[in-house]
């Protein structure tokens, strides 16, 4: 198969960090840098360790907790000297909730990965309306392009109703020092792409992102189709079969894409299940001003020793001041993919070493997440926040009624959805095959 090629920024070389730092943040807006660019590497990075100085217990009446049981006495600690004065002029402004959610974004420039008329891109105008966005080649160009200050913002998937997490996202959250300052929820509604005058029955294959092959798998398959190629943008699938004129081949892609690339859609709504939503995050350079008068939500990501009830224990942190945890998924540690520990065989045992991203459904400005990550840092090895940001409350369902007819309003919209969850799997196919015909 011929090699793709897409419209891409200029390659920008992968930050590197040392191996032995352990980036870290704390709850609240760390000390800004100077806004320049620079090709050295300035980490802003705590040690989590067992040997790190002892930190003041949690101030809300919860206690410690200590590897003898989840809760301790306070201790009293002694009075902090006054911090030292800055300059407030040589200090520059955090960014603030109406910075990004209130204005339509008509100058900032927005990166997303994919081709013109990907799913991203979609995200990125429905989170800044109006802005200038950029396609990249990869998720890690669109993290390179923020932090060497190409573009403004991007927007990248996290996770899928359907597919689920967006593991690379995950590990590059790590590897590169950006702030997640918002989420945005997209309604995804695959189609069937082909070249002018192509029917269903003349498609052998079709391609398409490996996520929307295996979100569309069984219609493809009912409809004939068997055979899968995997690329690695969506709307890239459709600008390959317009440009190859491919008679045998089709495109699982957006309707936006079709129009782009001037191909027909020949079957619309294709995924396996009618609900198919993406979450994708907002990413910049600085973190925004958490707040409590609106829902807002703090993804963290931390490691711990190994041991029974470790976990247990870091979960309570948050359980005890009645936080909800609204996520939570582990990976592999990659700079410690293995620890080593002592056991009563003669051999060491050998565990993996895993990684655990939480979100929570509370601001970094209300004092129970202050104290409740302040609790965690006493017996974690790592801890990062990723972020604070308000909350997407866009309703999937809705979204995806408003997407199949814009006129719709809300209540219509609620009531459709038990028209939708009705239909079988028989009249759907039913359905696309008579409009595709």
């Amino acid at each position: 198969m011929a090699s793709m090629t897409s419209p891409r920024i200029p390659f920008l070389p992968a930050r590197t960090h040392s191996a032995a730092t352990a980036v870290s943040s704390s709850s609240f807006p760390s000390p800004r840098r100077a806004l320049k660019c620079s090709s050295s590497t300035n980490d802003n990075s705590v040690h989590l360790s067992s040997t790190s100085r002892p930190r003041a217990p949690a101030a809300d009446g919860v206690g410690s907790a200590d590897l003898n049981g989840l809760r301790a006495p306070p201790v009293p600690v002694a009075d902090s000297p006054p911090p030292a004065y800055r300059d407030p002029h040589g200090l520059h402004r955090p960014l603030t909730t109406a910075d990004l959610m209130g204005t339509n974004g008509e100058t900032l420039k927005v990166a997303y990965q994919g081709f013109p008329g990907a799913y991203s891109e979609a995200a990125a105008k429905k989170a800044y309306p109006n802005c200038q966005t950029v396609p990249c080649e990869h998720f890690d160009t669109a993290f390179q392009a923020v932090e060497n200050w190409i573009v403004d913002r991007a927007v990248l998937p996290l996770e899928n109703s359907l597919g689920g997490s967006i593991h690379r996202n995950y590990d590059l959250l790590l590897r590169h020092d950006l702030k997640i300052v918002g989420e945005v929820r997209l309604a995804v509604r695959h189609c069937l792409l082909a070249n002018r005058g192509v029917k269903i029955g003349n498609l052998k294959s079709v391609m398409s992102h490996p996520q929307a092959l295996a979100q569309c798998e069984n219609t493809l398959t009912e409809l004939g189709i068997e055979h899968r190629q995997a690329v690695d943008d969506t709307a890239g699938a459709a600008k390959f079969v317009a440009e190859e004129m491919l008679q045998d081949t089709g495109a699982v892609a957006s309707s936006l894409a079709a129009e782009l690339y001037g191909l027909d859609i020949i079957a619309e709504n294709i995924q396996d299940e009618k609900v198919n939503v993406t979450r994708f995050m907002m990413l910049a350079r600085d973190p925004i001003i958490p707040r409590v008068d609106k829902p807002f939500k703090t993804s963290i990501v931390f490691s711990l020793e190994e041991g029974p009830g470790q976990l247990f224990k870091a979960l309570a942190v948050f359980a005890l001041r009645e936080i909800n945890l609204t996520k939570i998924e582990s990976r592999p540690h990659k700079k410690r993919p293995l620890r080593v520990a002592d056991d009563t065989f003669s051999t060491p045992i050998k565990y993996f070493d895993y990684l655990f991203y939480v979100d929570l459904d509370a601001s970094t400005a209300d004092p129970r997440t202050q104290n409740a990550i302040r609790n965690l840092e006493e017996f974690a090895t790592f801890v990062r926040v990723l972020g604070s940001y308000p909350t997407d409350d866009m309703n999937g369902w809705i979204g995806f009624i408003w997407a199949v007819n814009p006129a719709a309003d809300e209540k219509s919209a609620k009531a459709s959805q038990l028209v939708i969850l009705s239909k079988s799997r028989k009249a759907h196919l039913h359905q696309i095959r008579k409009s595709a015909a």
